[in-house]
């Protein structure tokens, strides 16, 4: 478990007025307001959350200690902006900050990269404040049927899949994109989704929630590429590409044209060899190609 710690000064890093991660006076967060629109009438076996929150000050001191490390927060936000409660636009107006620190935020790796953020103790508060009213992270309700149908690709087959073998043409990082647009679809679910793309292999695997994570959580063109959520994830989308008769991407073109026989999925990215005569260290550009100076 994460060591707590208090909020005591203002990041270094970049800052968000909107923002006060000191538990300073801030305009309170009502998490009870309905959004506009007619309202209808639920059974009360269908309210899944209490009516009758408990107040919870900006100030509160609970809010202050920070008990979740920047990947689990990451976790959350994930998991509530896949839910289809919010978008990324109302999220972070929602914490008081911005798309921008979001973005700065989201696309770091790593239990310390992004401690200085503003929008990570913003984050965590508004999380632990929920926590604290007693709200359950909100679950996406979906119909099967439906899930079904946008995730069927048993029609299209794609060389090399008896073998689990298909040539990759997309890069970790291009990957991972496609993955967070899909879970956003209001008719896909994280468990659904892993359900289908298990079945990109010979015999059928069991792929986690949590292998899901680490593969998002990662950043860079190569990072995350041994990982079977990428290959199942690529063959996927690529059925899911041909059976919508949808083109290829600029991105793709460029991919097939240097990565002949596909992208390499079998040496870890962490791992190379250094030429003889090399003075710096290698860089990977947005292809994933090591460059040495």
């Amino acid at each position: 478990m994460a060591q707590p710690f208090v909020m005591a000064r203002q990041p270094l890093a970049e800052t968000d007025s909107n923002v006060n991660v000191l538990g300073a006076a801030t305009t309170r967060i009502d998490l009870t307001k309905p959004k506009p629109g007619k309202a209808t009438k639920r059974k009360a076996s269908e309210i899944e959350e209490p009516q009758n929150l408990p107040e919870i000050d900006s100030d509160d001191p609970r809010l202050r200690y920070v008990t979740d490390n920047c990947d689990q927060v990451r976790r959350k936000i994930r998991a509530y902006l896949g839910s289809g409660e919010m978008n990324v636009g109302e999220f972070a107006k929602a914490v008081g900050s911005s798309n921008r620190s979001y973005n700065t935020f989201m696309t770091q790796n790593g239990p310390d990269k992004g401690r200085g953020c503003d929008f990570y103790f913003a984050a965590f508060r508004f999380f632990k404040k929920r926590e604290l009213q007693g709200l359950k992270m909100p679950k996406k309700k979906v119909k099967k049927a439906d899930e079904d149908k946008k995730n069927d690709v048993s029609g299209i087959h794609l060389d090399g899949e008896e073998e689990g073998e298909v040539p990759i043409f997309e890069t970790c990082d291009e990957v991972r994109r496609k993955i967070e647009a899909h879970l956003r679809d209001p008719n896909v679910t994280q468990a659904g989704f892993l359900r289908e793309i298990a079945k990109t292999f010979p015999e059928e695997r069991k792929l986690q929630a949590q292998m899901l994570q680490t593969f998002l959580s990662k950043k860079g063109p190569s990072a995350g590429n041994t990982s079977a959520i990428f290959y199942a994830s690529y063959v996927f989308f690529e059925k899911l590409r041909l059976r919508d008769g949808r083109p290829k991407s600029k991105h793709r073109e460029d991919m097939e044209e240097i990565y002949p026989i596909g992208f390499d999925r079998k040496r870890r990215d962490d791992v190379f060899f250094l030429p003889a005569g090399a003075l710096e260290a290698p860089y990977e550009d947005k292809y994933g190609q090591i460059h040495f100076l």
